[in-house]
């Protein structure tokens, strides 16, 4: 991802995953707590919002999950298309979402959250899968090696919010 190297931390954060995974029921993929361990939240051009725990405010993250997670049940579960939110086996958790309100969540399918695809609810109304993790999905974005099907183009240029 462009410009996102010059954001890394000096250190690791240390953050508290407990509260955050006891706050949402579930652990999370490793590659998003690495993800914020190293980085600040940040911006993917004037698109996309990467919201991530800062030591100290992991109750904060907490919200935003379900604040994006309340917001989903009442706005995109009413597509027919049978899918459920988390904490329903297999549910949806939203973890991003872009400045046009399309969504990008973990498939919770499975026991280990290692193995969660992301499904992506834009806007437009295109829904689809991308199987591989948060991080990967968000560089071949970047790279290009992803398609960003129903989503509008933008610069891949990370800011720090």
């Amino acid at each position: 991802m462009p410009n996102l190297r010059h954001l890394r931390r000096p250190a690791p954060a240390v953050l508290d995953w407990a509260r955050v995974e006891a706050g949402l029921g579930t652990t999370l993929p490793s590659d998003y707590k690495h993800l914020a361990e190293w980085y600040p939240t940040f911006a993917l051009g004037d698109f996309l919002l990467v919201g991530l725990p800062e030591p100290g405010e992991e109750h904060v993250v907490t919200r935003g999950f379900r604040s994006m997670l309340d917001v989903f049940v009442d706005a995109w579960l009413e597509t027919g298309l049978g899918l459920t939110a988390y904490p329903a086996p297999g549910g949806l958790l939203p973890w991003s979402e872009s400045d046009e309100s399309d969504k990008f969540m973990w498939s919770t399918v499975g026991q280990n959250p290692q193995e969660w695809d992301v499904t992506v609810a834009s806007r437009g109304g295109a829904w689809w899968r991308y199987e591989g993790g948060a991080v990967q999905f968000l560089a071949g974005l970047c790279d290009g090696s992803v398609e960003p099907w129903g989503l509008r183009a933008f610069d891949p240029e990370a800011t720090p919010c």
